[in-house]
């Protein structure tokens, strides 16, 4: 059961909204639009965006919110089934066999009826997420689908459609209520359009200046309001330069909490300079702003 009490789902864009900023995620009305879509009509949400603009926290937000429980599949290269959906107990079942063995039972359909039971199958995320609890359906995130090799992609098919599983040795398991579907990729190679046929899509966009800084002050409470905007529009004008990786709202969160941490009430040189690490994570782009780019971006910060 979560720990959080189970409630409702929203009954409209607003209450979606107050959902979404209850949990302290500062959305947008189009996000709430589609989040309360996708509830409604019980189709998975399928969220784009860079990686570090916070499409997985959406689903733990809404876990939290709805009391329910989050089941999280983390998506990587060479992902299969026996990971992901469900696979056998393989040790409990040697001893189940080698028990019936030394009780004289010889019979093979009645040996693998034995063994081939829920009591022996493992249940991994795609399996648990068809079984509800008391507190009603789970959050069913599937993160990063992207990293997934297309063949996994495809046996998803099944699941988002039906919402059911084949177990050769058991049938189809099929949910009672359809979990909530929450899918998310950094758009590293593109997803299969049968796949998000099934979805309701939303690209999620780094926000704007004011959202950030909402964002800040909502995620670190404690960082000076000087500093904050500082950040902000430091962070800001750093996504309009041509970086390998431009940093994320996770990036800005992180690197306000660093140079709080640090006691700084604004930015100077020697802040960012040492702090670049915790804001770009590849080597190219913190030796672009130790060049002189980062010193012209202070400049503009400082100015505006």
């Amino acid at each position: 059961m979560s720990e959080t009490t189970a409630r409702g789902l929203p009954q409209s864009i607003d209450e979606t909204l107050t959902l979404l900023t209850e949990g302290g995620y500062v959305a947008d009305r189009a996000l709430a639009t589609v989040l309360f879509l996708s509830l409604t009509m019980q189709r998975p949400l399928f969220l784009e965006g860079e990686a570090g603009v916070g499409k997985t926290e959406i689903a733990k937000v809404l876990a939290a919110g709805l009391g329910r429980r989050l089941i999280r599949l983390q998506c990587y290269e060479g992902l299969d089934v026996s990971s992901a959906v469900y696979e056998w107990n393989y040790a409990a079942q040697m001893i189940e066999i080698r028990m019936a063995e030394a009780a004289g039972i010889h019979d093979r359909s009645e040996m693998e009826s034995g063994v081939f039971s829920e009591k022996y199958l493992i249940r991994r995320p795609v399996l648990e997420a068809l079984e509800s609890g008391i507190d009603g359906p789970p959050i069913f995130l599937i993160d990063e689908l992207d990293r997934a090799d297309e063949a996994f992609e495809a046996y998803l098919l099944e699941v988002l459609s039906d919402y059911q599983v084949s177990v050769p040795e058991l049938g189809t398991i099929k949910a009672d209520e359809p979990p909530i579907v929450v899918i998310t990729t950094n758009r590293t190679r593109e997803i299969h359009d049968a796949l998000k046929r099934r979805c309701l899509y939303h690209w999620v966009d780094y926000p704007d200046a004011q959202r950030e800084l909402e964002i800040l002050a909502r995620k670190v409470p404690n960082a000076n309001a000087t500093l904050a905007k500082q950040v902000v529009t430091f962070v800001q004008k750093l996504r309009e330069l041509d970086l390998f990786k431009a940093p994320g709202v996770a990036e800005t969160i992180d690197w306000a909490t660093a140079l709080t941490a640090l006691g700084k009430d604004s930015l100077d040189a020697d802040a960012v300079s040492d702090t670049m690490g915790v804001l770009l994570k590849y080597q190219d782009d913190i030796a672009r702003l130790e060049d002189g780019e980062g010193a012209r971006v202070l400049e503009e910060v400082k100015a505006s």
